[in-house]
């Protein structure tokens, strides 16, 4: 298939790249003069082990441009992979989501089916609002109606250092379509990777004992929550074991004992139970800052996610504290 993916910052890149390597013909879009010419000549503006050598083995697929209307034009599938960062308030900001949609609806040409897909992190309801956008702009050029468009929502799930092992073993794959020829779309687009029909690159092996990943079909506004949903479940559960580490400081106890007692129970598990300093990166305070500020909103307080966020800020602060003890008189 021909992928026209807007953005080639984190997501964007790893997905171009993956998606090149299983077997379709990807153009990766951005703005970034710069940017495109590192990724343009095979190199990579990110960290992230292997995305140099997969580029390289994926070169006949792959190609950048700056150009996104003819980029989308002959694309059977557009994804919108830009950033959404944090507003004042917590909320995330669409701006430049809207702002690829109206651009993307500029280059569609007359008789061709489209499948838009937005990959980025979004606020609940963006589906609907990007359908809204395309639609306004086919009308205002006069080509409504003889241009089709399926809007899907397809979040990522990527790790940063081990986004490559994500795509190419995901644990799931989850799209939200509000119709079957969307859902089909992306079906096929991910087949290689569902049904691990591809070759594993040989720096990049498939696990031992990896299982075929499901496909998860659901409404556009269900699967932009399982995003949020996902992160701030991980994000609480760092904070739980942090507040758990200091209550075993408190009372003498061993608190890596605790949390490998505890992550045996399958319930539980052992992931994401390891006691620090907190939880940082780009995705995991942006995601439940929009979640509490989506909650004060719509007038449905997250009292966990909030207080989730007040643990991890507390940790560093305790940080310091124990710090300062330490070297005391030094």
């Amino acid at each position: 298939m021909r992928v026209a993916i807007i953005g080639t910052g984190y997501v964007g890149l790893t997905t171009a790249v993956a998606l090149a390597y299983v077997g379709h013909e990807v153009t990766g879009v951005d703005k970034d003069l710069e940017k495109i010419r590192v990724v343009g000549s095979f190199r990579s503006p990110i960290y992230e082990p292997g995305l140099e050598e997969l580029m390289e083995l994926s070169r006949g697929n792959l190609r950048f441009s700056l150009d996104l209307r003819p980029s989308v034009a002959d694309a059977d599938v557009i994804m919108i992979a830009v950033g959404t960062p944090s507003k004042p308030n917590g909320q995330a900001d669409n701006r430049y989501v809207e702002a690829a949609a109206r651009e993307v609806a500029e280059g569609l040409i007359e008789g061709r089916t489209y499948t838009l897909v937005i990959k980025s992190t979004v606020p609940i309801g963006t589906n609907r609002r990007v359908s809204h956008i395309v639609d306004k702009v086919l009308a205002e050029r006069g080509v409504k109606g003889r241009v089709r468009v399926h809007v899907a929502s397809n979040p990522e799930f990527l790790r940063e250092g081990s986004a490559l092992r994500d795509m190419l073993y995901p644990d799931r794959i989850v799209v939200g379509a509000e119709d079957p020829e969307s859902a089909d779309v992306l079906r096929r687009l991910y087949r290689p990777i569902l049904e691990q029909t591809f070759e594993p690159p040989p720096f990049l092996p498939r696990p031992e004992g990896y299982d075929l990943p499901p496909l998860i079909t659901t409404d556009p506004i269900s699967a932009e929550m399982i995003k949020y949903a996902a992160n701030a479940f991980l994000a609480m559960k760092i904070s739980f074991i942090n507040e758990i580490a200091t209550l075993c400081e408190k009372v003498g106890a061993d608190v890596t004992e605790v949390a490998r007692g505890i992550g045996l129970d399958p319930r539980i598990g052992p992931r994401f139970l390891e006691a620090g300093l907190g939880w940082g990166g780009s995705c995991f305070p942006k995601d439940t800052a929009a979640l509490v500020a989506m909650g004060q909103e719509l007038s449905c307080p997250m009292r966990l996610v909030e207080t989730t966020r007040e643990v991890n800020y507390r940790q560093r602060e305790r940080a310091v504290e124990r710090l300062q003890e330490v070297l005391k008189g030094v």
